[in-house]
């Protein structure tokens, strides 16, 4: 009997600097890669999953053939130039439990950089695709993976793991939305055209605002980076006359000295009638007068405000990853137990088919040498036999269904085989 086991061996963000994880990436057209791995001794599925923050190779195998680390491991850091005793402390390994449980971390953005992100699963699905199309997947893979999505749903549903911001932008944006609600008509001036100010951008676009605007010192960048958003660029000589037109300014100049005074804004706030004017300072050093805040209808938040925020909702965040993880370890449960319900099946019913073989050869038997029975003798005969066939195969299929360890339920197994002779005789093979 030859059982199967599922194997997963990868590198992410936390075992492997990205020196090493762009080495082992795959590009999006995985048909090679895949073809090679699923030509490797005794893998029966396989699938790859490779993003900027992790690569990963997840397949299943027939223990004892490619169910060892190093063979994985040499494909995965063969052409790397990186040694399999170096590839150890760069990445992990897991199988059985311990791999069902991780794809399910993996899925759920347990094991992210930022816990409840949801770009992973999307990632995941997309690799799951390509392993399909290319006839990799088999009945294990298809239950494990479809089993991984349907638990990062059940944990988005049950948790808040991703409605905290856990980014100084994201918490912007967040902070924002508080203020105004909804920001479909709402404007947005971005001053400066850095990494900061894009990813505010970005978060702000996911929520529907209505216009982007961007001032930079150089107006070429600022036109590049108004473009990437449908929106329009201006000169940093033009920001005072902006803010009578917007609704959220955010500032991230490498300027020296502020911006922006509390004496240049108080007489725009009167062509604004007063509305509200959210302003966000992610600039160090500041860009915007603190004391900005002393007028009305104006909130300003600074870096600190806002790594408050992150800090708060971080913790918070992980609160939902807690009960996040017991879902995981719930749900992997669950999953074994159909693993293990697998394995016991074809022994069950080769158990079963060869009893009823001996039952109906040895019934065809007596009854040839029976004369003068009726068919209700015949029938009693029969149903004797049934029953008698029935209660001697009790106790061995409550032996093989009873709730053990996997590891003793494929010993009691192999035991049930080899007494009955299920392998030396044709019966079905086991997974």
């Amino acid at each position: 009997m030859l059982a199967e086991t599922i194997i997963c061996l990868g590198v992410n963000h936390k075992t492997a600097p990205v020196a090493v994880r762009e080495k082992l990436a795959f590009s999006s057209d995985c048909t090679v890669p895949l073809t090679e791995l699923k030509a490797l001794p005794g893998c029966e599925e396989c699938c790859l999953l490779s993003t900027c923050n992790r690569v990963e190779i997840l397949l299943v195998a027939k223990e004892g053939v490619t169910g060892s680390e190093e063979a994985v491991r040499r494909f995965l850091f063969g052409a790397s130039g990186i040694t399999l005793e170096e590839s150890r402390q760069y990445s992990y390994f897991h199988q059985g439990s311990a791999a069902i449980t991780h794809v399910f971390r993996v899925a759920a953005s347990l094991d992210s950089m930022v816990v409840g992100e949801p770009q992973i699963l999307g990632q995941l699905k997309d690799a799951y695709r390509a392993a399909t199309e290319h006839q990799a997947t088999g009945a294990v893979l298809n239950k494990l993976l479809t089993k991984a999505f349907s638990v990062a749903k059940r944990i988005r549903t049950e948790t808040n793991i991703g409605g905290s911001a856990v980014s100084i932008s994201y918490a912007a944006v967040q902070l924002a939305k508080k203020i105004f609600g909804d920001l479909k008509d709402k404007k947005v001036l971005l001053v400066g055209a850095g990494e900061m100010a894009e990813l505010a951008a970005e978060h702000l676009v996911a929520q529907g605002i209505g216009k982007v605007v961007v001032a930079n010192r150089t107006l070429e960048r600022a036109v590049k980076l108004a473009q990437t958003f449908h929106g329009a660029a201006v000169g940093l000589d033009e920001l005072v006359p902006q803010l009578a037109e917007v609704d959220i300014l955010i500032s991230s100049t490498g300027a020296t000295d502020l911006i922006l005074r509390k004496e240049e804004v108080r007489p725009v706030m009167r062509q604004r009638y007063n509305r509200p004017l959210f302003l966000i300072d992610i600039a160090v050093p500041r860009d915007l007068d603190p004391e900005l805040n002393d007028l009305d209808n104006v909130y300003l938040y600074d870096i600190d405000d806002l790594k408050q925020v992150v800090e708060l909702n971080r913790a918070e965040r992980q609160k939902e990853a807690d009960k996040a993880e017991r879902i995981v370890g719930e749900e992997a449960i669950k999953f074994l137990q159909w693993l293990e319900a697998m394995e016991v099946a074809p022994t069950i019913t080769a158990l079963r088919r060869k009893a009823e073989a001996i039952r109906d050869a040895e019934l065809a038997k007596t009854m040839g040498t029976l004369t003068g029975l009726g068919d209700k003798e015949r029938k009693g005969i029969e149903m004797m036999a049934n029953a008698m066939v029935n209660k001697m195969l009790h106790d061995p299929m409550m032996f093989m269904k009873a709730p053990v360890p996997a590891e003793e339920k494929r010993a009691h197994l192999a035991v049930i085989r080899k007494v009955f002779g299920l392998d030396a005789d044709g019966g079905d093979s086991a997974p």
